[in-house]
């Protein structure tokens, strides 16, 4: 019989790449994670790794383990989910990753509902990416995840994980108040010569912001770099930029900020996802619902 954890230990060196990844993933030393998979060659007495330089490399026959031990861990948390929902009591531990206008407008209310309806239920909020979110959350670091979804822009897909319409909310072009503007913007296209505030290079948001700018026939001086909003409308309170802005952010906060609209499709999608085989885990059943209850 094949040891679980030494397999579980391959799957997750084809999900991050690296020895050094798997070892932080799953909280071991490095040494022991390949002390581990030395130990299950031993067992099944094939090659499963190849040096390729300073890597390594999973060979045909760690192949078709790494898929066996996917549609095992998929039965596990099945089984687990199943055995969740025969209980009378909803509780566990619930694992979200959350992108910052999320975890700020939605999160609190959610949070709080959870605790005075689901009192047994523990949940953990992680703020990330939605693009890393929804890979990690494939690989199982997290059970749930709220991501977001610009037009024209599709998030990343990934097998096993579903997609659930959360809410939907506008973007619209920030820019300072009257009394600090030095010159007076009344659409995007007068915003050509001035400093913009965007998130880093890779975020979708900074792609699609980066699209709007060009259709509107300019590229937009990115003079401001954050991955922090509430960063962003300081800068754009202050005077010092301008930027888009999503109306999630708005929620619980007053601004002095104006806020003009952009022409054509500017709504972003909010879903949640997790994995087919953990779906039906009522503690995320429970949350999931909540989500959807405080959104709109």
């Amino acid at each position: 019989m094949l040891d679980v954890r030494r397999l579980r230990i391959l799957h997750e060196l084809k999900l991050r790449g690296t020895l050094a990844e798997v070892a932080t993933a799953m909280s071991f030393s490095p040494s022991s994670v390949s002390q581990q998979l030395a130990l299950l060659e031993k067992e099944t007495g094939v090659e499963l790794l190849r040096k390729v330089g300073r890597r390594v490399q999973l060979t045909p026959q760690a192949e078709i383990l790494v898929e066996h031990t996917a549609s095992m861990l998929q039965l596990l948390e099945s089984a687990e989910a199943t055995l969740a929902a025969s209980l009378t009591a909803v509780t566990g531990t619930v694992r979200v990753a959350v992108f910052q206008s999320a975890a700020l407008a939605l999160m609190p209310d959610a949070l709080s509902v959870m605790r005075s309806r689901y009192s047994e239920v523990r949940v953990e909020m992680v703020q990330r990416e939605p693009e890393t979110a929804l890979y990690e959350t494939w690989a199982r670091d997290f059970d749930m995840v709220v991501a977001e979804e610009y037009p024209a822009h599709a998030a990343p897909r990934h097998p096993e994980l579903d997609k659930r319409r959360l809410t939907s909310d506008a973007v619209r072009l920030a820019v300072p108040p009257l009394s600090r503007q030095v010159h007076h913007v009344a659409s995007i296209e007068d915003a050509h010569d001035l400093p913009w505030v965007m998130e880093p290079a890779g975020a979708a948001s900074r792609h699609w912001a980066l699209q709007r700018c060009r259709q509107a026939g300019f590229e937009p001086d990115v003079r401001y770099e954050t991955a922090d909003l509430q960063a962003q409308i300081r800068l754009i309170e202050s005077g010092n930029a301008v930027g888009l802005m999503p109306d999630l952010v708005w929620t619980g906060r007053a601004t002095s900020c104006r806020l003009l609209e952009l022409p054509g499709d500017a709504r972003r999608k909010i879903f949640t996802s997790v994995r087919a085989s953990g779906a039906q885990h009522p503690a995320t059943l429970a949350f999931r619902e909540v989500l959807e209850e405080v959104a709109p």
